[in-house]
């Protein structure tokens, strides 16, 4: 018996919803292939769309498209399917990171995830705007928690003292990129002026955002060269609210699962009314991501460092076009 065929509306909507994951300098780094008769999408990295340096290895790769994953997954379950996913499937093929099949579900979104992320997934982007000191209340923070360790990883809200030296961390790890010459050749080239429209992938200067006056958050600086002219220094919030994500391991199938929990609590949190920034430049250094695990016995580990709090939505960023990232199926 052949199985339900997804239609070309449904099929479009959900790469679309799959391309609205955040990416690493919005380089998109994912292609997409539909097999009609399995009703199965194959999920494939796009390595021409990586970045040499401040990605070696292409863990900022794999959390992208992890994080694309998970919107498909979001969609799927919104038009009625129940995706069932599998990271890696063929480890001959290592360019296919995911595959993810459609089945009828027992029922409409089958009461796994919030009823309201599909909407957040067009919602949500990243914010470099300065937020208030408005305090992130408990039962929202808990949430978050719960939707990182739904996918697989731990997400916590270290006190005080503690992120005060996350943050330092992260100051370095800025200042190490700005100031490395080959990274910052390699940052510029994924920006355009905002008068090249017809760009979709890369960051428009308008979505730069400001710079912390009190340097107290480190935003990252894309021009890798701080011209005040560019990159206005503002205030920012003077009690910034930052979360940890990290994973019990470290191979290519956490930083998959940990993209998939970075974009289930992107969305809740835009659910729940709140912006977030993405602090991903310690994670670019082995020696800083280290540092970054929780003291004292610095298990796990950490897989990205969240901004959040309330705020102005800054600027959303260009994506491509479903048919762009779709490539038609061939019969081995």
């Amino acid at each position: 018996m052949r199985i339900a065929s997804l239609d070309a509306t449904t099929l479009e909507a959900c790469l679309s919803a799959a391309v609205a994951a955040p990416s690493f300098f919005n380089s998109q780094p994912w292609r997409y292939r539909l097999d009609p008769d399995t009703v199965t999408l194959e999920v494939r990295a796009a390595p021409e769309r990586s970045l040499r340096h401040a990605d070696p290895v292409g863990r900022a790769l794999h959390l992208s498209v992890g994080a694309s994953v998970f919107n498909l997954r979001v969609a799927a379950l919104h038009f009625g399917w129940s995706p069932v996913v599998r990271l890696l499937p063929r480890p001959e093929d290592p360019g296919l990171l995911a595959m993810v099949r459609m089945t009828a579900p027992v029922h409409r979104n089958a009461g796994k995830f919030r009823a309201d992320l599909y909407p957040a997934v067009w919602r949500r982007h990243s914010s470099r705007m300065p937020f208030s000191d408005r305090p992130v209340p408990p039962a929202v923070r808990a949430e978050l928690a719960e939707a990182a360790h739904t996918e697989g990883a731990l997400l916590t809200f270290p006190e005080h003292t503690e992120t005060v030296r996350l943050l330092r961390v992260a100051a370095e790890a800025e200042h190490r990129s700005r100031t490395d010459t080959e990274r910052g050749m390699e940052s510029r080239r994924w920006l355009h002026p905002d008068e090249e429209a017809a760009a979709d992938i890369g960051l428009p200067a308008a979505a730069l955002g400001p710079q912390d006056a009190r340097e107290q958050i480190p935003m990252r600086d894309f021009t890798a060269q701080r011209h005040p002219e560019r990159l206005p220094a503002q205030a920012f919030e003077t009690t910034p609210v930052i979360a940890l994500l990290t994973t019990e391991h470290d191979r290519r199938t956490d930083w998959l699962r940990a993209g998939e929990s970075l974009e289930h609590v992107l969305l809740v949190a835009t659910a729940n009314g709140l912006c977030a920034s993405l602090l991903h430049q310690p994670m670019e250094w082995p020696d800083l991501r280290l540092d970054l695990n929780p003291a004292p016995d610095h298990t796990g580990h950490a897989q990205m460092l969240i901004r959040l709090g309330y705020g102005p939505q800054g600027p959303a960023t260009p994506r491509r076009a479903p048919h762009l990232v779709s490539e038609p199926w061939t019969t081995p």
